[in-house]
């Protein structure tokens, strides 16, 4: 599956996003317009103004329903709230080549607040997911201790784990301690 930067940009942002919830971590990851602002930072979301605690509470909103995106049952429960996510952002799209990116599509409309902008950009690198019939790449973590969500973007569609480094490697780690302590018995 072919994905352009700024697709995989948007793609990334809203899984950061979606693993900001209290239920991930144990805690609230985005707390205050601080934790916003590193949010932005973080995933480089560009045309970002002035941010405050409407922000962060519009932009919790916004994450409730990209996670009702992530556990939609089917493609036409999930296009139906991307299309009103994406409708009600005034998604406006635009060519722009800042920061020293080619040329690419902004979804929002200039001067959009952080809620919007992150609807109508992520809404569509989602809705793209949906139009290549790869909704399925979107996943939770199979660690039995993790609920991350994540886009499988493996060639074969495989990954099972948010990060096969921490979650993944701990439950083989696991498993072969497992084998060996039945293996000595």
């Amino acid at each position: 599956m072919l994905i352009n930067h700024d697709t995989r940009c948007a793609l990334d942002s809203v899984v950061d996003l979606v693993n900001t919830q209290p239920q991930i971590e144990g805690r609230e990851g985005l707390p205050d317009v601080a934790a916003l602002r590193g949010f932005v930072e973080r995933n480089r979301v560009s045309e970002v103004g002035r941010l405050d605690q409407l922000d962060v509470n519009a932009v919790h909103a916004v994450r409730t329903r990209f996670t009702e995106v992530f556990a939609a049952e089917d493609d036409a429960g999930a296009a139906r709230m991307l299309n009103a996510m994406i409708a009600e952002a005034g998604t406006t799209p635009r060519l722009t080549d800042h920061d020293a990116y080619d040329w690419h599509v902004h979804y929002f409309a200039p001067g959009a607040s952080l809620a919007d902008h992150l609807s109508a950009d992520c809404g569509m690198a989602l809705a793209f997911l949906i139009v290549a019939g790869e909704r399925d790449r979107l996943r939770r973590c199979e660690a039995p201790d993790c609920r991350r969500a994540f886009v499988d973007l493996s060639r074969n569609r495989s990954r099972r784990y948010c990060d096969s480094r921490t979650c993944g490697n701990r439950l083989h780690v696991a498993a072969y301690r497992a084998r060996r302590r039945e293996a000595n018995a």
